[in-house]
């Protein structure tokens, strides 16, 4: 019996581990998301404020010295100016960031209750392992209820965060430099 017992733990284990995995995934994909958006949205802030200016330099030009061309130059970017606005105007980027960034807190919530599970699995029972593991199912299961879209581009971009760059993860010298010296492991230990 206690052979059964153990091949199941080590097969909630598992199971636990690849939802923590997954959890991880779309946590650090949102957080590429709300990137690309902050920075798709300032490109476009950007955009605008030089077109908006260049245009009217444009037309205040061609009042003072009454030259033609200024006019078209500033007609032609306050044309350019006005089809970036009609072309974006039902996207609202600071929505779609607080959307993902509410979305990417509420995955970090339950990514930290997956570690704190799978570093409490040896002292608990399999029923309150398998109870604690449906709880975080159905947390989840809310969270990504409400979740906004992301992209594969976005994906893509966490994948190489979390497998090349090891975004999500510290190595133990890193996390031992990041405790107050009274918290520091000795290195010998």
């Amino acid at each position: 019996m206690e052979q059964n017992s153990q091949t199941h733990k080590d097969a909630l284990w598992h199971q636990i581990s690849e939802a923590y995995g997954r959890v991880v995934y779309t946590y650090t994909t949102h957080w590429k998301t709300v990137d690309r958006l902050v920075k798709r949205n300032r490109h476009l802030k950007y955009a605008q404020i030089i077109l908006s200016a260049i245009s009217t330099g444009g037309f205040i030009g061609s009042l003072i010295t009454n030259e033609v061309i200024l006019t078209c130059v500033g007609g032609i970017f306050s044309t350019v100016l006005l089809a970036l606005n009609l072309y974006f105007k039902d996207f609202n980027a600071n929505s779609e960031i607080a959307q993902h960034f509410a979305t990417a807190n509420a995955l970090w919530t339950i990514r930290e209750d997956y570690i704190s599970l799978l570093t409490d699995m040896p002292i608990l029972s399999e029923e309150d392992i398998c109870e604690k593991r449906e709880k975080l199912k159905r947390k989840t299961a809310e969270v990504y209820k409400t979740a906004p879209k992301t992209d594969f581009k976005d994906y893509k971009s966490a994948q190489n965060a979390l497998k090349n760059e090891e975004e999500q993860f510290f190595s133990v010298e890193e996390l031992n430099q990041m405790l107050p010296m009274h918290l520091r492991k000795d290195n010998k230990n």
